[in-house]
């Protein structure tokens, strides 16, 4: 059976002193829909557009830095711990969407305490361009060739012909619709449920969680250790974020009768 080939450049434009990548263009491309997005999500709301400058700052800070140490914290400790200086090294790459999360969720704690909104507020508006900019990066992760999955001989099976001869399962692509689809769903509980805080958040946070664990099924293994059990790193370190997501959409329903935004 013949597999598409992917052996594209992962170099978008070489400037010699510069190289543009389509990762990077993907990642910025993330954070200028989510910017677009949460402009739409206040413009609605009759919010302070202005402010938005400074939470994108809080963002693409914790994005980076949660997804940076996630990565060598919970995938490699063991040789990061080893070559500190390394975890530095963004540019080899290397970053975990668990670490990401929890580096945003704690730039939107900080980021409200100097500007006074409701952190469940904050986390249920952010929580859906996220999705966005997470579908994006997942695309970045195809042009890179990396994030694979396993061999298989399924027809859209895709050959990363950069790293070995194997088809494989697309699940960057996989991942990048899901992430679309939960985009569009957080926009549509938002519409209708904005008036009961945390229950966006929980519904985003379960839903892109419960992805990661069902995709890892197809991934290959990120971590460089055993977990010692039948689960992955990455299904073990999505768990939490599933049962929190539930645990909030439970408390949001308990203590906030919906009142849809018209």
């Amino acid at each position: 059976m013949e597999h598409f080939i992917w052996n594209i450049d992962p170099i978008l434009v070489d400037f010699g002193f510069l190289k543009i990548r389509w990762y990077g263009l993907m990642f910025a491309s993330g954070f200028v829909g989510s910017f677009l997005t949460m402009q739409w999500i206040y413009q609605r709301e009759g919010k302070n557009i202005e402010e938005l400058d400074t939470l994108l700052w809080y963002m693409v800070i914790a994005t980076i830095v949660g997804a940076r140490l996630g990565h060598t914290m919970l995938y490699d400790p063991a040789y990061y711990l080893s070559h500190p200086l390394k975890i530095l090294a963004v540019w080899e790459g290397g970053l975990a969407s668990h670490g990401a999360t929890l580096g945003i969720i704690l730039a939107l704690y900080l980021y409200r305490r100097k500007y006074g909104d409701s952190y469940f507020w904050l986390l249920d508006r952010v929580s859906i361009p996220t999705a966005l900019a997470g579908a994006l990066i997942r695309i970045g992760n195809f042009f890179n060739s990396e994030i694979l999955g396993i061999p298989s001989e399924q027809p859209w099976a895709v050959v990363f012909a950069r790293i070995d001869p194997l088809p494989r399962h697309p699940v960057q692509l996989y991942e990048a619709v899901c992430y679309l689809l939960i985009y569009g769903i957080s926009l549509a509980i938002y519409k209708k449920h904005a008036d009961k805080p945390g229950f966006v958040f929980g519904c985003f946070i379960s839903m892109l969680f419960s992805v990661r664990f069902v995709l890892e099924y197809f991934k290959t293994e990120q971590a460089m250790y055993d977990t010692g059990v039948m689960f992955t790193t990455g299904q073990l370190l999505s768990m939490p974020f599933v049962l929190a997501g539930i645990g909030c959409i439970v408390w949001s329903m308990k203590n906030h009768q919906p009142k849809p935004v018209a």
